[in-house]
């Protein structure tokens, strides 16, 4: 007998009233009143199913780590920084643990089964990456977590980052990071991303680099890593995460910025939420929105994709661990509002993150894995705007979350007895 069969689903791709039959772990059919049983029956009438969300950059050794070892009272990036240097020589691999596992259970809630994470490398006990291995392991059944060793202080700057960074990647984290922005110099800021993507190349792993986290225009770290990722054969293999830097740059260094990009086929990762919350912080008014360019970078072929990047830590004092929100941001802040547009976003949540982190098995087609999340919405646009409840999440043909619809009484005279968020609205037009 099947594992699981999901009736009357609506999918991303606009297809309506789609069974999805889950047998042995794997999609074995889907298609239109599929014949056949299975241990455990879901009825998606009006919902929409889609692949897991998927967060390709998030830093879960400092997540919920919120006033430790005190409140970043300025909000600003570089308060993080420096409060983040007070907790690390304090943080126990037993606590790290704890919150990573924490976050992992609240990540499930959401539908979010495929995260990357950067880990600290820069304290040279390595308890980050001690306790994020232990964590990959835990998690394993449920959660595709992939590790990105990352010189949080600079791979020059620390006074242990080279030798710290290449210890993290023998204990078997493995990505390539850095942070060539926050090195003392551009020169040293370029150095290093040369000699990461050496190591990426010698040892035969992606890089993901956090690239030009900046207001500073001049900040053109992308562009280097660029030309190291074709220098090294590294196409495809290689993110640039956040790129804020490229929000402030001149049209025309952009003309040319983005085709190298493109050639190296870097993978970009803006992450909406933390990058309006940091970046313009020096401006008055008119004030900077600080996220890159996100439309460019999709209609120039790039693979976009946006990650959550912190909850509640040092940097960032909100988050929930839901997708749908970052996308939510994105939409409002890169101007995003079209039909088209709003589908674009959606996909960068999923299919995209899924290609930046390689992930094999990853959609809905006949084959996949058997993993994929029940939305209180009809489509992905709807989706996005209700940041829609998740109401049942299957991984591997078991569903290991669910939640009930959400659904307001009402006691009104003369009016309905309840509204149902999902169902309430008109339906819109199929174009702009």
């Amino acid at each position: 007998m099947s594992d699981l069969i999901v009736r009357n689903a609506n999918l991303p791709d606009g297809r309506t009233k789609i069974d999805i039959l889950i047998r042995d772990g794997k999609i074995a059919e889907v298609g239109h009143g599929i014949e056949a049983t299975a241990r455990e029956e879901i009825d998606a009438t009006g919902c929409l199913v889609t692949p897991p969300f998927v967060d390709p950059h998030f830093h879960m050794d400092a997540t919920l780590s919120l006033g430790l070892p005190r409140i970043n009272r300025s909000g600003t990036l570089l308060e993080g920084i420096s409060l983040w240097g007070e907790l690390r020589p304090i943080l126990t691999r037993e606590a790290l643990v704890e919150r990573a596992l924490r976050y992992c259970d609240l990540a499930v809630s959401q539908g979010l089964l495929a995260i990357r994470s950067h880990v600290d490398t820069s304290d040279p006990r390595l308890v980050t990456a001690e306790a994020l291995l232990e964590v990959q392991e835990k998690v394993a059944p449920y959660i595709d977590l992939q590790l990105v060793a990352f010189p949080q202080d600079g791979y020059y700057r620390a006074a242990d980052g080279v030798a710290s960074l290449n210890r993290a990647l023998d204990m078997g984290i493995g990505i390539v990071g850095g942070i060539p922005h926050f090195e003392r110099t551009m020169a040293d800021g370029a150095a290093s991303v040369e000699a990461l993507c050496r190591i990426a190349a010698e040892r035969g792993l992606p890089v993901d680099m956090h690239c030009d986290e900046t207001d500073d225009p001049m900040s053109r770290h992308i562009e280097t890593l660029a030309a190291q990722t074709v220098r090294f054969g590294l196409q495809g293999r290689v993110a640039g995460s956040h790129l804020t830097s490229m929000h402030s740059m001149d049209n025309y260094y952009v003309s040319k910025l983005i085709p190298l990009m493109a050639e190296a086929e870097i993978n970009v990762i803006p992450n909406p939420l933390i990058n309006i919350m940091l970046q313009g912080r020096h401006d008055t008014y008119p004030k900077r929105r600080g996220m890159t360019r996100v439309r460019e970078l999709m209609d120039a072929g790039l693979n976009v994709s946006f990650g959550h990047d912190c909850v509640m830590d040092p940097w960032y004092s909100m988050g929930s661990g839901d997708m749908l929100e970052v996308g939510h941001m994105a939409i409002h802040v890169a101007q995003m509002a079209g039909i088209e547009d709003r589908l674009k976003i959606f996909e960068a949540l999923t299919t995209n993150s899924g290609k930046t982190m390689g992930l094999e098995g990853y959609g809905l087609s006949k084959g996949c894995n058997g993993d994929l999340v029940v939305l209180q919405a009809r489509d992905p646009i709807e989706a996005l705007r209700l940041k829609a409840n998740r109401l049942a999440v299957v991984r591997r043909g078991k569903v290991i979350a669910r939640a009930p619809r959400r659904v307001s009484e009402l006691f009104l005279d003369g009016r309905p007895a309840s509204v149902d968020g999902a169902a309430y609205a008109p339906r819109p037009a199929t174009a702009d």
